[in-house]
């Protein structure tokens, strides 16, 4: 029996990740502008109309990858956890996420083309930097409520813990001028990291651990 209803919502997710999976790979392999929306429905096996309806268009479909990759470390930053502990599980993922050679292909894809296609490059900022920082921001505030660190701009201090995660390490990487670290070269970076951005936000007797 062939069932021609509206598919579950298991079904809808596998056929949005399969959609998205070979969106991924085409786009790693031909760029952004020399990719047509015919190659990537084809290859996917399904309509234009669907790719349209569900993501407006091209761009749309590239910061739907994007936010694919960020809920994977959004998700992790947790109230649940001491303060020190929600950064460092938060930073492991983060990081993790971020030097993958595919991520990194895909930032550089986006730094030749955004001039050509402003579009990519709002969906990209609102779909992964913006969203992350909102995150970080919340999360900042709230511990700020509980009195835990120091009552400094929470956007500032997003933007700094960002922005010391990263480091300059993350533009070697992006240059291939050295190799993708493991998940323990990444646990010393960000436990490295985080104890000298607490030193500059925790208040005076306070237990992050």
């Amino acid at each position: 029996m062939i069932k021609c209803g509206r598919p579950s919502k298991g079904k809808e997710q596998l056929s949005r990740d399969r959609l998205l999976d070979a969106a991924l790979q085409l786009f790693l392999e031909h760029g952004y502008g020399d990719l047509s929306m015919e190659t990537i429905a084809r290859d996917a096996r399904v309509s234009l109309r669907t790719i349209y309806n569900e993501f407006g268009g091209k761009a749309g479909l590239f910061g739907a990858l994007i936010r694919r990759c960020s809920d994977q470390f959004i998700g992790s930053l947790s109230d649940d956890f001491p303060l020190e502990e929600a950064l460092v599980v938060f930073g492991r993922q983060f990081l993790y996420r971020i030097t993958r050679p595919d991520v990194l292909r895909m930032r550089a894809i986006l730094i030749g083309e955004s001039p050509r296609f402003p579009d990519l490059a709002t969906q990209f900022y609102e779909q992964g930097p913006r969203r992350t920082l909102n995150h970080l921001r919340q999360f900042f505030s709230r511990q700020q409520q509980a009195g835990r660190i120091a009552v400094i701009d929470p956007d500032f201090l997003a933007d700094q813990f960002i922005s010391a995660l990263r480091g300059e390490r993350i533009q070697r990487l992006q240059l291939g001028l050295e190799p993708t670290p493991d998940e323990a070269e990444i646990d010393v970076w960000v436990r490295r990291t985080i104890g000298l951005f607490l030193q500059g936000c925790i208040l005076p007797g306070t237990d992050c651990n």
